[in-house]
């Protein structure tokens, strides 16, 4: 039923609903498959027969099925593969050493000092009045 040139339905999967043809027949179940799909191994159970068949030999290349779908009135195009490209590297963590963690301390207090030394002087007076005096 399943024979090179066989054309087919994909009911299954990402490309169901697409024609295909097979290609080859591999062990078991399985079948190589070509055309509005992607060229990959598939499973009989997820293919319809149809009752046309292509001339076409044997684990044919992409350009030999696209011709043979022209011939059928059935436009295939042909999809060129990604290029390869390098992924970014990420940047390495360098740990700080102990004076680099001092002086940036030091900034730390220092600022903390300037914060405090900016706030205006309460007198006497505000002091008393703000805390509580304790009736004994």
């Amino acid at each position: 039923m399943f024979e090179v040139g066989r054309l087919c339905v994909k009911i299954a999967g990402r490309d169901a609903g697409k024609k295909c043809v097979v290609v080859d027949v591999l062990e078991n179940n399985y079948v190589l498959i070509d055309g509005l799909t992607r060229r990959r191994k598939c499973n009989l159970t997820h293919l319809e027969p149809l009752k046309e068949t292509i001339d076409i030999k044997k684990k044919a290349s992409q350009e030999d099925i696209i011709k043979a779908f022209k011939k059928l009135g059935i436009e295939i195009i042909a999809k060129k593969p990604k290029k390869a490209t390098t992924k970014p590297k990420k940047a390495k963590v360098v740990k700080k050493s102990v004076e680099e963690k001092a002086e940036r301390k030091a900034k730390k207090v220092k600022a903390e000092k300037k914060a405090i030394k900016a706030e205006p002087k309460k007198t006497e007076v505000e002091t008393k009045e703000a805390t509580p005096v304790k009736n004994e």
